[in-house]
């Protein structure tokens, strides 16, 4: 058995609201998706977003109330500190929060994060020593 990551979703207030959100970031929803529920494709992984409540009731996890942090944060690789840049910046034109400006950070990388409509985390990094495939992809040495 060989451990993976297919698919993350993530519980959102609003359906639409997010799905236009993250079209306007560049994904693209895949015509599986419904009112209810939309898939995009996250180069080999998908990135699903379906109503908070109703994912609750999925994995009977109740109806907690949303902490202001998850312990959690998504991370969008990308081969330079301008396209970390670039990324932010257009992050936050399509309505997302700037949590922390991009910066050299301490782990010898540059990065920065936001928030999407929903306040779930995104790092938008470049790491010099994970390179990216081709297709975007992180080779792990």
């Amino acid at each position: 058995m060989k451990p993976r990551i297919n698919l993350v979703t993530l519980g959102v207030a609003d359906v639409a609201a997010s799905r236009a959100f993250y079209q306007r970031l560049g994904f693209v929803a895949s015509p599986a998706g419904s009112d209810e529920v939309a898939f995009f494709d996250a180069n080999g992984a998908v990135l699903a977003i379906f109503g908070h409540d109703a994912l609750a009731e999925d994995a009977h996890a109740g109806h907690h109330a949303q902490p202001s942090f998850r312990g959690v944060s998504l991370a969008w690789n990308v081969a330079s500190e301008v396209e970390v840049d670039e990324i932010m910046a257009h992050a936050v034109a399509c309505g997302a929060s700037l949590v922390k400006p991009p910066q050299k950070v301490f782990w010898g990388g540059y990065s920065g994060y936001f928030a999407d409509l929903d306040g779930h985390l995104w790092e938008v990094a470049f790491n010099p020593f994970f390179p990216l495939s081709p297709e975007g992809r992180i080779a792990l040495p």
